[in-house]
């Protein structure tokens, strides 16, 4: 399995990173930019079946809190009458598992690819040469130019407060790319905003906690997530950050696109 990994996956990315860093002028923000672009293109056809599954989901949203409060605790009934909704307009709510799955684990695989790339280890030329294709071997005194505009792609995305009278002790601040990621994860995320305040709407007439824990939970990753990702890039390389954003703003214009499509054909069949 780590043989198949490293071969299939991990290798050739990190060859991929480094050609296009020798064909963009050794601009390492550029060869990262077009690799993930590239990679989320050839991804398209595996995300758009999830991505739409999600908006016949939240489309249904209404007629599942109609079914809900028809059967109320007949838990059976509704499972039932839910599976006959879904069945009539065609939502899979696994639909798209599969391609969530590889993405995945895609994704991890080029974290591990920018990490060897973004190494500031003594070493790491060394060890690049070890994965990298024979026409792609770097020399021995090989520096690797990890400026792009402001950043330094190997150290975290952050301007640092607190210079002179403080002694530079104050904690820094998000830069353009981190906080950029960070929205571009809200704006993500918020597309699904109204479902989740017409769902507690729902879930404060229907009795029980459960919906009320859902809902409570759906509104808190609106926030969460974009938290997250401020605070892990204040660890993480500058490269990773970049490599956010792009991959956040790839993916929200294609759900967005999959949104209008969507609210299109509705359109049409009314």
């Amino acid at each position: 399995m780590a043989q198949f990994w490293h071969l299939l996956l991990y290798q050739p990315l990190v060859n991929a990173l480094i050609f296009l860093y020798e064909l963009l002028f050794h601009n390492l923000g550029l060869a990262i930019i077009v690799l993930t672009v590239v990679i989320r293109a050839l991804l398209v056809p595996l995300t758009t079946p999830s991505m739409k599954a999600a908006q016949k989901m939240k489309e249904l949203a209404p007629e599942i809190e109609k079914l809900k409060k028809r059967y109320g605790k007949d838990k059976q009934a509704f499972a039932k009458a839910q599976m006959e909704l879904y069945r009539q307009h065609g939502a899979n709510p696994a639909a798209g598992c599969l391609p969530q799955i590889v993405q995945l684990i895609i994704l991890i695989a080029l974290y591990q690819a920018f990490q060897k790339v973004l190494s500031t280890d003594g070493e790491m030329i060394t060890r690049l040469n070890e994965v990298l294709y024979s026409s792609l071997q770097l020399s021995p005194g090989t520096v690797i130019n990890t400026h792009f505009t402001y950043l330094d792609l190997a150290k975290p995305d952050i301007f640092r407060l607190g210079g002179g009278f403080f002694g530079g002790k104050l904690p820094g601040l998000p830069g353009f790319f981190l906080l950029g990621a960070a929205l571009v994860q809200f704006w993500s995320s918020k597309l699904m905003t109204p479902t989740v305040k017409k769902a507690q709407k729902e879930a404060q007439k229907t009795p029980g906690e459960a919906d009320d824990m859902a809902t409570a939970m759906q509104k808190q990753m609106l926030y969460l997530f974009p938290l997250m990702t401020i605070l892990i890039g204040f660890t993480f390389p500058s490269g990773l950050v970049l490599y956010w954003f792009v991959f956040s703003a790839f993916t929200t214009l294609q759900q967005l696109l999959v949104n209008k499509k969507s609210r299109q054909n509705t359109v049409s069949q009314v």
